[in-house]
Parts: structure tokens; sequence; C-alpha cells
């Protein structure tokens, strides 16, 4: 299974600030490929900006130390938004879920609106 990490799920895991669970590890240590997504790294950067989030130090350092592959943004991505229902407004998800769908990824997110897509889910608390 490839894996591609919603924001929160790194961010809960480099501050330890929630534990997942026991399926969601298991998919992780059995991925075949694990990726985190460049939209979230600019969804942490607005985050910061406004006062909503406090990025850690060498975020990127951190992220790339834990083996995960940066997927980056295509322009294939970003027009595959267009196709997708407003079943949710946030613009870093659905750009999350335009390239999950692309590139074949099931998409870990606690994120339940995301269900709704036709993608992938893996709830990272299960």
């Amino acid at each position: 299974m490839r894996l591609l990490l919603d924001t929160h799920v790194v961010l809960w895991q480099l501050t330890g600030a929630r534990d997942l669970g026991v399926r969601a590890r298991e998919a992780i240590v059995a991925a075949t490929e694990l990726a985190f997504s460049v939209v979230s790294f600019a969804e942490i950067g607005v985050k910061a900006a406004i006062g909503k989030l406090v990025v850690p130090d060498d975020l990127y350092a951190h992220v790339t130390a834990t083996g995960l592959v940066v997927l980056g943004l295509s322009p294939d991505h970003c027009l595959a938004v267009a196709g997708l229902p407003l079943h949710h407004r946030d613009p870093f998800d659905r750009l999350l879920v335009a390239q999950a769908r692309q590139e074949g990824f099931t998409l870990m997110t606690a994120d339940a609106r995301i269900a709704a897509y036709d993608v992938a889910v893996l709830d990272p608390l299960v």
C-alpha cells in the first residue's frame, strides 16, 4: 500500500500530540511508499503565518529523516481539483485528495469529510 499522510498525521507523530491507532501504525510499517505532500508544507506555512500553528524547528529535516518521500505538486494535480465535487472547501485538503487519486495513494487522514470523495482513506486513529 502507498500512503499519503495528511498534514495533521505527520504533526501528531513529530510532536507526540496524539497517538496513532494500531491499524494505522501497522499500515505505516507495511507501506511500500510513505509520502508527505509539498501541499502540507504550504498548509503549515499558512497556518503558522496566521498564528494557528507553531512550526517545529527543522520541520523539513524531521520529515525527510523519518523516511517520508516529499510528493511534489504537478499541474495535473492542480487541475484535477476542478473535477472534484465540493464535499470539502479546504483547498489544501482538496489538493491532497487530487494527488492521492492521481498517484494511487491511500490518504491517511482523520478528516471524515475526505471519505466522501472517490479516494482510498485510512483513519489514523484506528
